[in-house]
């Protein structure tokens, strides 16, 4: 580990940089070869959208050229306008009916083997996008029976009706994200409540489907708020995770407080493991989706 003089945090002089440019472990690679040039093709071919590029992910790069993607269905404008999201905010368009189908033929044409979907919130919808949710995971199942899927869902109000519309297509993981701990939730998520969250992945857990959270660090939040946020997905039977860094999209968006050394994130990813936790994926670059396969423990 290279030395690093840093300024005791108020956070508790956990290894982080404050008030400094991004550090030299965050660079990325954007990623050009042949195979990245086909995944964005078909991308754009199909008119379909994706994480990557909506909320900007670091991963693209590695994970284009690797022949994966995050598809986003639902359209690429959302109900609700997070503070720490890139995706656009506003009255999204009607649904698209014909997207189940484009999304199964492009994992078709892909060839993945796994495949991760997530959305936009859709609260301007009857069912919050539900029925779409759910036709989605029918129609890539039927036309790619081999492909596995990871099912990164919104809290859909924490209706646990349209929660099961989808625990009952069978993904073989489903995930929805805390984000951030307790105390920092009502700054950083507009709509979204930690308890109806935990909520969220404890009826997932219960109907003894794979639960998933994701974590960002560097948003001002303690080593013990992240210790009891781990805890609070354990009691409610959320036994996979990804720890990553916050990036500020824009000038826009709440700012970085804490650049986090990743000799810290393995730190982190050690004791969720001596928690209980089955996977965790812990880093600098680290997304909700990244290396998902990994998580089919």
């Amino acid at each position: 580990m290279n030395k690093l003089i840093i300024p005791t945090p108020p956070s508790g002089g956990r290894g982080v940089i404050r008030g400094a440019k991004k550090p030299e472990w965050l660079k990325i690679n954007l990623g050009n070869n042949q195979q990245f040039s086909a995944t964005g093709n078909i991308v754009e071919s199909q008119h379909l959208h994706t994480i990557c590029r909506s909320g900007r992910c670091p991963n693209l790069g590695e994970c284009w050229n690797r022949g994966t993607a995050t598809f986003m269905i639902g359209g690429d404008i959302c109900t609700r306008s997070c503070k720490f999201c890139n995706t656009k905010s506003g009255r999204p368009l009607p649904l698209d009916p014909d997207e189940p189908l484009k999304i199964a033929r492009s994992i078709e044409k892909m060839g993945l083997k796994h495949a991760v979907i997530t959305s936009v919130d859709r609260d301007d919808l009857p069912d919050y996008g539900a029925g779409h949710w759910a036709e989605t995971i029918r129609q890539i199942k039927q036309l790619n029976p081999q492909t596995t899927l990871e099912a990164l869902i919104p809290d859909f109000k924490g209706n646990t009706n349209y929660l099961s519309l989808v625990i009952e297509t069978q993904p073989e993981i489903i995930s929805h994200n805390m984000e951030t701990v307790k105390r920092l939730t009502p700054k950083v998520r507009s709509v979204a409540q930690y308890e109806r969250s935990l909520a969220v992945l404890r009826h997932i857990s219960d109907s003894r489907a794979a639960a998933k959270s994701g974590l960002m660090l560097g948003l001002g939040e303690t080593e013990n708020e992240i210790y009891e946020l781990m805890d609070d997905l354990l009691n409610v039977g959320c036994m996979l995770l990804s720890i990553g860094q916050y990036l500020q999209p824009s000038k826009k968006h709440i700012p970085v407080e804490d650049y986090i050394h990743p000799d810290i994130f393995n730190k982190y990813k050690e004791i969720a493991y001596n928690k209980g936790f089955k996977h965790v994926e812990s880093g600098p670059l680290v997304r909700s989706s990244y290396h998902s396969a990994n998580f089919l423990v």
